[in-house]
């Protein structure tokens, strides 16, 4: 669709909160008077003023990049962008990781939108995350998160190893989900980084991580205890022993400069304040709810309710259009669900 004056005027009206870290909250919503535009707000009014200017740092990056790449089938539109943040069109799709194509088309069609990019003169340098390819409801290939992309007024050494990088992380894509379908020459191109990007694993990495680990708040969650084994029977306890608490589920999920998080969901007519004071050993999130998911046997639905600890909507927009009947009692706890980051554990 392209983006009138009309369009890029109208109010944003915010849907889901799919995100929310220091820099930034992502939400996905529609225009007032554009119901057919669905759209999604980076927005960035709410960041602490520390990590402001990191933020517009990053916005700024995204915003040139996707004025680079207007018109590329595949890549999303800018609508807007003001002091609220930056306003672009979702992308319908499904996440590589839940889509796993095997078929030799969304590749091809996966290249010809790198090539389509890097004839723009940009490159996206975080397409090795598998969540910021999508696969079209028609079948094919899109580009999301264009915030580390950058934009090259000169086709140099440097923006020819950058595009070579993004070639080369597709690859690892279609390694993991159609090795079969490699060729000789991407095989060989698979075994061989380039140079830069040896020397990032080598010397900037370790100081990225510090960096976003331990000063950013960010985690993986390596190398920590299992929350559940070592807190959860007591914690069951102290709960269960209330007469209007019925059950609990617990999960984990990476806590932010922490390691592993414990996330309890408790089956209550209680409000929140009566459920903290009873539970001990105190778990990090603690949601209440009016039901949880169950099977048929009655035994609580934990993969269901691991995808809402650990934030993981396009699995559970996937799971309820599979499970229609989950939708009454497990779409409350993803409205209310509290952990609101993309951060997993590995």
């Amino acid at each position: 669709m392209k983006v009138t004056p009309d369009i890029a005027a109208a109010a944003f009206a915010g849907e889901t909160v799919h995100k929310r870290d220091i820099f930034s909250e992502t939400i996905s919503g529609h225009l007032d008077g554009v119901p057919d535009f669905p759209v999604v707000l980076r927005k960035l009014d709410g960041v602490p003023a520390y990590a402001r200017p990191i933020a517009w740092f990053l916005a700024r990056r995204e915003i040139r990049a996707l004025r680079a790449v207007k018109g590329i089938d595949g890549c999303p539109i800018l609508v807007r962008a003001d002091r609220t943040g930056l306003l672009r069109s979702w992308t319908q799709g499904t996440p590589l990781q839940l889509a796993k194509p095997t078929e030799a088309a969304w590749y091809r069609d996966a290249k010809r939108l790198l090539r389509e990019i890097r004839r723009a003169g940009v490159t996206h340098n975080d397409i090795a995350k598998p969540q910021n390819w999508l696969m079209t409801p028609e079948g094919r290939a899109a580009v999301i998160d264009f915030q580390l992309a950058s934009v090259h007024r000169r086709r140099g050494p440097l923006f020819r190893l950058m595009a070579r990088e993004d070639l080369r992380h597709l690859l690892k894509q279609k390694r993991a989900y159609a090795p079969d379908l490699l060729t000789p020459a991407e095989q060989k191109m698979l075994a061989h980084k380039a140079l830069p990007a040896r020397l990032w694993m080598a010397t900037a990495k370790p100081f990225y991580n510090f960096v976003t680990r331990r000063l950013m708040n960010w985690s993986d969650g390596e190398g920590t205890e299992d929350r559940i084994e070592r807190d959860g029977p007591a914690l069951r306890k102290a709960l269960l022993d209330h007469p209007q608490i019925t059950d609990v589920a617990l999960c984990t999920y990476a806590l932010p400069a922490k390691g592993v998080g414990l996330y309890a969901f408790v089956e209550s007519s209680l409000p929140l304040s009566g459920v903290e004071r009873l539970a001990k050993p105190a778990p990090d999130l603690i949601q209440t709810v009016a039901r949880l998911p169950r099977h048929a046997d009655g035994n609580p639905r934990m993969d269901a309710l691991q995808l809402v600890a650990t934030n993981r909507l396009d699995e559970l927009q996937a799971l309820l259009s599979r499970e229609a009947d989950l939708g009454a009692t497990l779409t409350p706890i993803i409205a209310e669900r509290l952990n609101l980051t993309d951060r997993v554990l590995r």
